[in-house]
């Protein structure tokens, strides 16, 4: 039984051993493979570079080109002005008693026509919300005036009764009658006198 192991185990490491040597033979392909790919990668970072320069240099171009144009069109743009303020100013010095009236006048009358405009659009509006309140329809911010109005008239009631107190506290009018004796102090000059 130990022959037919030991047969048994020198014909499995007979039939191992050349498979692991193709093992090893592809392991060593495989690390060519791998280095012809470090050495590719290295040329696509190296063209990369290149292709980066590249575009950083069509990026400049561009932005000197964009630049020079603008700069010459403000450039034109000036000397236009120029040309075209020592053109004008004779005229306007030769025209300035007829232009300077006439442009006060357009103004005035552009600005009365605007203003009356927005007060006839204003008055429309108060007029519709004064008329939507009046019919019950509850326009907007008729809630706020409401609140405001009960205020107003609780603090109006409020005054009337603190005069009528006063008022009658002055006359005598609570409780209290007047003698010929007493000394009533005046609350407004700080003063007694006697009655």
């Amino acid at each position: 039984m130990t022959d037919t192991a030991r047969t048994h185990h020198d014909i499995t490491s007979r039939d191992q051993y050349p498979r692991d040597r193709d093992q090893y033979s592809m392991i060593g392909r495989d690390r060519d493979q791998y280095s012809m790919m470090g050495r590719d990668r290295d040329q696509y970072n190296m063209y990369g570079r290149d292709y980066s320069k590249s575009r950083q240099i069509a990026k400049a171009v561009t932005a000197v080109t964009a630049g020079g144009s603008l700069l010459v069109l403000s450039s034109l743009t000036l000397v236009g002005t120029v040309i075209a303020l020592t053109v004008a100013t004779p005229l306007l010095v030769i025209f300035s008693p007829i232009l300077v009236p006439a442009l006060i006048t357009v103004a005035m009358l552009i600005t009365g026509f605007l203003s009356s405009g927005g007060f006839g659009i204003a008055a429309i509006t108060v007029f519709s919300w004064i008329y939507k309140y009046a019919t019950g329809e509850h326009p907007q911010g008729s809630d706020k005036l409401d609140s405001a109005r009960m205020k107003l008239g609780s603090k109006a009631q409020d005054l009337k009764d603190r005069a009528q107190y006063y008022g009658q506290q002055h006359t005598g009018g609570y409780g209290q009658q007047h003698t010929g004796g007493e000394h009533d102090r005046d609350r407004t000059r700080g003063t007694q006198h006697t009655t």
